[in-house]
Order: C-alpha cells, then structure tokens, then sequence
C-alpha cells in the first residue's frame, strides 16, 4: 500500500546546525576540514557525540563519492548513506530523505553535512559536476550561470514590467538583514541606487544583483522525534518536504517565468498541512536578485507576475511584513557555492528564538527553500516548533 507523505509529517526533527568558518578562510584549510567544523559544531549544539551518527548526507563539487569521502574524514562509517545530487537544493531533499531513512529504521541520528573553498580556492565559480555533453546553449556561449538567470528577469520584466528597482530592493532587503548578522560577509550600507549603478554583468542584472563567492560549510542533525525531545534544543520538526524538476537546461525551460518551485512548494504545503499564511519567515535559495521575485510567485506568497510589487517598500526588509532571508541570504551573508543547507540553519535558528538582533518575533513556522543549477531543481521544505505538531 502506498504510504501517504503526510504520515511523515513531524517523524523527524532537526535537533543540531551549525556553520563552519566562514568568508575567506584561506589556502591553508580545505573542504574537508570546513565540513569538520560545522559537524563539531552541530554534534555539540545538539548535545550529542560522533558515535551517534549512523546516517550520512552530503553532496559536493570538490570531491567524488561524497559521503565515503566525508565519511572518511570524518571517521564516521554510517549504515545509511545518500548523496543525491541536486546542486545547491540538495540539502533540503536530504531533510525529507532522512526523515524517511529515520522512519523506515534504516538509521536513527542523520548527518547532512557541506563545505566549499570556493573563493580561495579559485575566487570564482566551481559548478557542481562538469557536464559531458553540450547543450543547445553551448553554440551561443552563454556565461553560465548568470546568462540563465538574466534571460529568465529579462522575461520576467517584459512580461509583467517588472523594474530594476525592483530587483535592486531584493539585494537591499538583504543586506539589511545582514547588518544584522555579525557572521555576514558583506554589512555596509547599500542602496538601490548603489546596486543600478553597479558593474553591469549579464545585462539586466550587475555585480550587486548577484550572489557573493565565499568559503563556508554547514551542518544539520536530524533524529526521530522521539529521540529529539530529549536532547539539549528544542526539536524543529521536520513537517513537509517537497521536490521538483522540470529541466536541466534553461533553454529547455517551457516558460522563463515559472520554476519548478510551482510543484515543490505545493507538495511541501500539502505534506505539511500548512499554507503560505501560515507562515512566520522565509529562507530563499537567493543567487541572483531574480530567484527571491520568482520563488515568492511559485510558492504562493503572491500571484505570478505581482513579485516586484511586492517586494517593494522593505516588505520582505527588517520590521517589513514578510522577513525574507533573515541571515543576509546569498547576496549579502554568503554563498560557497552551494547555498541550500543555509537556508535550513537559518530556518531552525528563528524557529528557536536564537538570532538575536536579527530575530523576528513569535516564528512558529517557517519556510527552507533550495535551487540548483539554472533554475533547475527546487526543493521546499515547511519546518515548524512543538506547538505546530
């Protein structure tokens, strides 16, 4: 018999996150070692040991078999192990993937575990995974993988007249939460008129229209909810997960203007029970200012073609009516290549209370949401407090 996802709904908890160093970490220090950091620092956030652990999560552009890789270095030999491949939405699936391995017995304290040296590595882009073939997109020399996201807001401005204000509120939004965030990378001030007067890159979008390039690494425990309720933190509860693709290529994307994101944000919505009005702050997959606009759409928190309006006046801003990216996002906190397991540590963090300047009030249930490639995969996951269950 087929089992229903809703019977998943709050089987699991997050009980441990974590970050590893951040910003520019420097040549001496690797991804591994940022991986051990942040699984240190989540172990002892959650109240437990390296023993514990018997389920292994991880994905990565620096290196092949990553759970055997990280495994190793970790000195962890786990008997349930998944790396699943999704770009920077992977770690958001991972949460519904552990919930399930926790339910199904197969491990009991799940690690999910990232670290990138992108930026002093090679201070620029490292993909996750070259490919082997060349696309349709290949001929016109795309510089990937900004040229997607510029051709998808250039359609996105023809169609529904969307600004560059607009955009350029998104990246202010950001960094206003970020001044709020002494672990964020970038804290000056910033204006719309400093993000239109910026280098333009793949126009419409310029360097302050993209996400940074940092080092970093993060880490997330999950256990059954049972288990959670015993451990130092108050558990976050894993309420619904959901994932969607609907191509790999942006060129083969039927319409520029609509994600995936459609499909996972309404497979999370009905796993969990919840709606968008029940939720109290949002964590966005934000590498370019198009994504926050169009993930705002898909996911229900504003009709198709109303996310610049509504993104307008600091709504989405500290003290604004729908806190968005709390932490700084991509645009302003920091983004090692793959952005996805943040958005979890940011989400479990309000719902606790524990962000200090940056804490909205009375967060009971909030709302994770990856993206990989160019628009590519997306992966939405409705996390929420004791009170939720």
């Amino acid at each position: 018999m087929r089992r229903s996802e809703r019977e998943l709904r709050g089987t699991a908890a997050i009980v441990g996150v974590a970050e590893s160093n951040l910003g520019i970490v420097g040549s001496g220090v690797d991804t591994l070692d940022l991986i051990g950091q942040a699984t240190v620092r989540a172990l002892a956030d959650a109240g437990l040991e390296k023993s514990d652990i018997d389920g292994l999560f991880c994905h990565s552009a620096f290196f092949n078999l990553p759970t055997v890789t990280a495994g190793e270095y970790l000195g962890i030999a786990p008997r349930y192990t998944d790396s699943t491949a999704t770009g920077g939405s992977s770690f958001v699936g991972h949460l519904r993937h552990a919930a399930a391995a926790i339910e199904a017995g197969l491990c009991e304290v799940a690690l999910i575990v990232y670290g990138s040296t992108q930026r002093s590595s090679s201070g620029g882009l490292i993909s996750s995974g070259g490919s082997l073939f060349k696309s349709y997109e290949t001929p016109f020399r795309p510089r990937m993988p900004i040229s997607a996201y510029a051709l998808t807001t250039s359609r996105h401005m023809h169609e529904f007249g969307t600004t560059r204000e607009q955009l350029a509120e998104v990246a202010v939004s950001a960094r206003r939460w970020a001044q709020l965030n002494p672990l964020a990378f970038m804290r000056g001030d910033l204006t719309v008129e400093d993000v239109l007067a910026s280098r333009m890159v793949s126009d419409p979008l310029t360097t302050l229209d993209c996400c940074l390039v940092t080092d970093g690494g993060g880490a997330v425990i999950v256990t059954s909810a049972a288990r959670a309720r015993t451990l130092r933190k108050p558990p976050v509860y894993i309420l619904g997960v959901g994932d969607a693709h609907w191509q790999m290529h942006i060129s083969q994307a039927e319409d520029l203007t609509r994600t995936a994101a459609v499909d996972s944000g309404a497979r999370a919505f009905d796993a969990s029970g919840m709606s968008p009005a029940d939720v109290d702050v949002i964590e966005l997959y934000d590498a370019f200012t198009i994504n926050p606009i169009l993930f705002l759409e898909d996911l229900g928190f504003c009709a198709k073609g109303e996310g610049g309006p509504f993104v307008e006046g600091g709504r989405t801003a500290p003290g604004g009516a729908l806190p968005v990216n709390t932490n700084g996002g991509g645009l302003s906190y920091g983004h090692p290549g793959m952005y996805g397991i943040f958005v979890v540590i940011e989400a479990v963090r309000q719902i606790r209370g524990e962000t200090g300047a940056r804490q909205v009030e009375n967060v009971h249930v909030a709302l994770a949401h990856g993206n990989g490639g160019t628009l590519s995969s997306q992966v939405t996951a409705v996390l929420g407090d004791e009170s939720t269950l």
